[in-house]
């Protein structure tokens, strides 16, 4: 009788969230057997967050799904839709990798490229043991340099503002940990020094190129390092660890390679449209550069940092985490992000043209690790077999 209650009890409560769960039209045509398994993962996966807000969205095909949990701030009642903007924090390197992606495309950089060649800054870029560090090297987090630059810690209402370029600079003193190449550490400042090197190369600042060369071609409208007027009403609020709600704080230019996108649920299912376009476009090279496997797993000594997407990393590409297909699942691109109390996951099976992602407005570790299982097992779900 216990058990049965209990059974009795989970279904009216997962019942109960999937009728508050908010669905909202999507780009892409409706489908409603996606419809249905993006709002089940999403309660579950909700459940299991323990965080205030929760927003999943899916592309199968030319199909999407979307549906948001929760509240998108404390003691607002609003649920979170797909024009709820929220940060993707570490996300935001698989942007700057398409950049570099596109730039290599046309011939403007190379990835076997010296960066000391490429970022024009008056200061020596280290060595070891005669390797050089090259712009694959800083997209595939090889470059054997620390995972941030040194810097003093930032006042409370803007923490990484004294993340600069003179603090970068700085860094480049400090012996390499291994030789670029041979392993894999990962690396928020080898994506600022990324940044730098891909704008002096273009001659214009990386959001520019960002925007030129990857936010426009996909129609992401949506999608920036600053909030605009009126922004912050339709903001998914962070929370820290302890549960507090964490302030909005700027993105200074010198980490924008490495994080601090804001987007929306809408502009995220345009993107991993783009992204699993296969007919030929204009941006084919690119997505094929962008989608290579650079660096595998196998031999690289250390590997620290990047084994957080559901499994073990196979190999890198730029900016992507590559898990190898295993039984049912397909290959898949993942990357995760975590800024200011947010959390978030997307995972992308270009073969099979599905791609989900995932965030949480919390910092919560078990919640994390529940939601990046319910991305991967949806993508796994959802990919023809």
């Amino acid at each position: 009788m216990r058990q049965e209650f209990g059974k009795a009890m989970r279904l009216a409560v997962l019942a109960g969230l999937a009728a508050a769960a908010l669905a909202c039209p999507a780009p892409g045509r409706a489908d409603p057997l996606l419809d249905e398994a993006v709002q089940f993962t999403g309660t579950i996966a909700f459940l299991g967050a323990g965080a205030p807000g929760f927003v999943i969205g899916a592309v199968r095909g030319a199909d999407s799904a979307f549906a948001g949990f929760g509240e998108i701030a404390d003691g607002t009642g609003t649920a979170p839709t797909a024009d709820t903007l929220f940060r993707i924090g570490s996300i935001s390197k698989v942007f700057c990798g398409a950049t570099l992606a596109s730039l290599v495309a046309d011939g403007t950089i190379g990835l076997n490229d010296r960066v000391a060649d490429r970022i024009g800054w008056e200061v020596a870029i280290p060595e070891k043991d005669g390797r050089p560090i090259r712009v694959v090297d800083l997209a595939t987090h090889a470059s054997g340099l620390r995972r941030e630059a040194a810097s003093s810690q930032g006042p409370a209402g803007d923490p990484f503002s004294t993340n600069t370029r003179a603090a970068e600079q700085a860094g480049l003193a400090d012996p390499l940990l291994f030789a670029p190449g041979t392993g894999v550490l990962y690396s928020n400042y080898a994506f600022d020094l990324l940044g730098a090197t891909l704008a002096a190369t273009a001659g214009k600042p990386y959001a520019t190129l960002l925007g030129e060369r990857v936010l426009a071609p996909a129609g992401m409208q949506d999608t920036r390092f600053g909030l605009a007027a009126g922004d912050e009403a339709r903001l998914m609020r962070g929370h820290f660890f302890d549960g507090s709600e964490m302030s909005v704080v700027p993105t200074p230019e010198t980490i924008e390679c490495a994080g601090g996108l804001y987007t929306t649920a809408h502009d995220l299912i345009r993107w991993m449209r783009w992204h699993l376009d296969r007919a030929p476009a204009a941006d084919s090279e690119m997505r094929r550069i962008d989608h290579a496997a650079w660096l595998w797993r196998d031999g690289m000594d250390p590997v620290s940092g990047v084994d957080d997407g559901g499994a073990d990393m196979s190999a890198m590409g730029l900016g992507w985490v590559i898990l190898a297909a295993d039984g049912n699942r397909p290959l898949l691109l993942t990357k995760s992000g975590g800024l200011q109390g947010t959390f978030s996951f997307m995972a992308l099976a270009p073969t099979r043209g599905v791609g989900v992602f995932a965030a949480m407005s919390a910092f919560n570790v078990a919640g994390f690790d529940a939601m990046v299982q319910a991305v991967d097992e949806l993508a796994t779900s959802l990919a023809p077999r």
